[in-house]
């Protein structure tokens, strides 16, 4: 998805760098943020599963993005993470209401997380965009929660495509190479490596010629060593 950072006014764009900046420093309990300095309108947060119910002890990604017309319309919500629940899309789509008609500016962003962080606890079966799951809830929630609890371990758990361990501070986790595309920062790596190698090569180079000068030394010792002892016997 395209980034909304040059339609959206400058006075928009300050008040979503301050609320993300206080998020970030004081998040809502478990639940990390993950600001992207390069993209302020895309926020990427872990949301932890919540005890008692089929997502415990999963790290669940998300993000929000924020349209156009931010703050008068609500922000979008997805699940990055595959998980079984009634109001995520087989995309990762988030229904919720305060996404839709519930939403007004003054809630901001902190709310929002909030209400989708209860929706794993309190699915809402009636706005059900995974019917399979909604139906599975108000018919045999034992199966239902078995399914959630199957994807949450494949996914959300230390499997494979799952993270591992706890949530991750901002710092931690996948970064990006911040000179890769620097041409004259690839310049210089490879021209530091270059002359590193050359410098290998010729102290390699001097090692061998002094093994070489060792070994002559060596040689002429032996051989004068035979010639004193020859004029020694004939002298007897």
């Amino acid at each position: 998805m395209n980034s909304n950072v040059e339609n959206l006014p400058p006075q928009v764009l300050r008040l979503v760098y301050k609320e993300v900046t206080a998020l970030a420093a004081d998040p809502p309990e478990g639940i990390k943020i993950y600001p992207s300095e390069e993209d302020i309108t895309e926020l990427h947060t872990a949301i932890e599963g919540p005890e008692g119910t089929p997502f415990a002890g999963g790290i669940f990604r998300m993000r929000l993005v924020l349209g156009k017309d931010f703050p008068a319309a609500p922000p979008k919500g997805y699940f990055l993470t595959k998980i079984f629940h009634p109001n995520v899309g087989h995309k990762g789509e988030i229904c919720v209401n305060v996404l839709k008609r519930d939403w007004r500016a003054e809630l901001g962003l902190r709310h929002v997380l909030l209400t989708i962080k209860c929706l794993l606890i309190h699915p809402n079966p009636e706005s059900a965009l995974n019917e399979e799951a909604g139906r599975l809830l108000l018919e045999d929630y034992a199966e239902y929660a078995s399914r959630a609890r199957l994807l949450t371990e494949i996914h959300a758990m230390g499997g494979p495509g799952g993270p591992s361990g706890g949530l991750q501070e901002p710092g931690e986790g996948p970064q990006p190479k911040k000179h890769a595309g620097d041409p004259n920062k690839r310049a210089a790596v490879t021209t530091a490596s270059s002359g590193a190698n050359g410098n290998g090569a010729n102290s390699g180079s001097g090692s061998g010629s002094s093994i070489g000068i060792s070994g002559n030394v060596n040689s002429n010792v032996v051989v004068k060593k035979k010639t004193d002892k020859k004029r020694a016997l004939r002298r007897l």
